[in-house]
């Protein structure tokens, strides 16, 4: 680098670090939630049901907590990182938010990571699934998932249950390939086959012809992970090309069969098991609570993993408010969530004290039909798993 861009660089860099110093300092006594969602775009079916979850936390749980005023933001990214990052420091330093709350997607979440450690601010991730992210900045606790946490628990029971050749298809992004490694893995060291690994883009996938392709080995399933929406695009294809008449499984993480587009996918669904972290279905008080409240608050609308995501993130920053006795710094926040446990509507969590990272429940679960819709109905708990990946328990 040469001496005069070295300069303007540490400037620049300099004034950054001013900038989020003052953040703390400057900051009301009232509390500030912003929550940076894709309320538009491929992935606003997952900004919708966050967005409707937070509001759902306060109006069960108040505006208020250790005293203080809480005031929810909302802003919209489309699940495009550059669009984090800029939200990400206009709350910071002009709406000077005590927490920076959702992302949709993993790059959203990544983008934000060096500026919740430069301004000390909580980083809460409530949908996105890779299992670095937590690892990216001090400042991370994360309530939603890892796919690995679902994908490992999906290559044992394939193992077990006859499934010997398994073709996968994921999304060509870090998620997807955090569950393809992890199920591929598991499947092998278990003896099963894997004759193909297909990715396919992100953005507007067209299925049909990577599903020719999987089709063309002969599988006894495809595991398969599309990001939260695009479910049932894929099973539409699916079915399309025959592949549920020529006996091929879909199994795979849950996102595949989201509820809150399962009953629009028909029955050609029925039967698929995936292993995932909540079910609407979910048979406990506290789920049948939730559920009730928020079709209740939102014209029917069934909600799936990614609003209990945001509704046990509403949970964690309240509870560790409380701990702080209402202190918002960063450092006390984060002390305060680390080891904290309680019961979510998708049964107990806690937050790993080492990794900041979620532990959950992992259930298997069958698509069938009560009362005329479509659910993920849970037959086995895989109880309190930590991510298999910083766990060390896949290799």
């Amino acid at each position: 680098m040469k001496l005069g861009n070295k300069r303007r660089y540490l400037l620049a860099a300099a004034g950054a670090a001013a900038m989020f110093a003052t953040v703390g300092g400057a900051r009301a006594q009232d509390v500030k939630i912003g929550f940076i969602l894709p309320m538009t775009g491929q992935q606003q079916s997952t900004g919708k049901q966050e967005a409707a979850a937070a509001k759902l936390w306060m109006a069960q749980h108040g505006d208020t907590v250790a005293g203080k005023k809480v005031e929810l933001i909302i802003r919209d990214d489309a699940a495009v990182p550059d669009n984090t990052k800029r939200i990400a420091q206009d709350l910071l330093v002009n709406e000077k938010v005590n927490f920076l709350a959702g992302f949709g997607i993993t790059p959203a979440a990544l983008a934000v990571a060096p500026l919740a450690t430069q301004a000390k601010t909580p980083e809460i991730v409530t949908a996105a699934g890779t299992s670095i992210i937590t690892e990216k900045s001090p400042y991370i606790a994360r309530t939603s998932f890892t796919l690995a946490q679902s994908s490992v628990p999906m290559a044992d029971w394939a193992a077990q249950n006859g499934i010997k050749k398994v073709v996968t298809m994921v999304s060509d992004y870090a998620p997807g390939h955090d569950a393809e490694d992890s199920f591929a893995k598991e499947f092998t060291a278990k003896g099963g086959q894997i004759p193909d690994h297909i990715t396919f883009p992100l953005a507007n996938p067209d299925f049909a012809p990577f599903l020719q392709r999987a089709a063309d080995d002969k599988p006894d399933a495809i595991f398969v992970f599309v990001p939260s929406g695009q479910g049932g695009t894929f099973v539409k294809q699916f079915v399309e090309k025959g592949l549920d008449k020529a006996g091929i499984k879909i199994i795979g993480p849950g996102d595949v069969t989201d509820d809150d587009l399962l009953n629009n996918m028909g029955d050609p669904i029925l039967g698929t098991i995936t292993a995932h972290i909540y079910s609407a279905d979910h048979n406990s008080p506290a789920n049948k609570a939730f559920v009730a409240a928020f079709e209740k608050a939102n014209n029917g609308m069934r909600p799936n993993f990614m609003a209990v995501g945001a509704y046990d993130g509403m949970h964690l920053m309240y509870a560790a408010l409380e701990k702080t006795g209402g202190k918002t710094d960063g450092d006390s926040l984060i002390a305060a969530m680390k080891g904290m446990a309680w019961e979510s509507p998708r049964g107990p969590i806690s937050i790993d004290a080492e990794t900041r990272d979620i532990i959950q429940n992992v259930y298997i679960r069958k698509v069938e039909k009560k009362n005329g819709q479509l659910y993920n109905v849970e037959f086995a708990t895989i109880p309190n798993v930590k991510d298999p990946i910083k766990a060390g328990t896949i290799k």
